[in-house]
């Protein structure tokens, strides 16, 4: 997969004030229904891919595992980022359809 046009669209997202990162600010947009998309780092931790994976199931919002830790924070201009929630549904929209996802996965 080439994660290229994703990366830009999460660049665009952030200048644009529509990314969420780290783990307590991704959980409270995702439990405050703000959040359209999350996307966990490949390398983080085994408990924080169980927690959001869970809570994503639970809240119906669609996750991703892509990149790395430090691929995520860099494309949003800061360090290392394990978790990121896209907070406009324009954004999210045009991540999914660039993965080939109907925006009702269940993961």
């Amino acid at each position: 997969m080439n994660k290229k046009p994703i990366f830009s669209f999460l660049g665009l997202a952030a200048k644009a004030g529509k990314v969420v990162s780290g783990e307590f600010s991704v959980e409270r947009s995702i439990k405050s229904g703000h959040s359209y998309f999350v996307i966990v780092a490949e390398d983080a931790s085994d408990n924080t891919k169980k927690m959001f994976d869970n809570m994503c199931n639970y809240y119906r919002v669609p996750l991703i595992y892509l990149g790395t830790k430090d691929e995520l924070g860099h494309y949003i201009g800061k360090q290392y980022r394990a978790s990121l929630s896209i907070n406009d549904k324009g954004f999210a929209d045009g991540m999914m359809k660039k993965l080939g996802i109907n925006g009702k996965m269940e993961v």
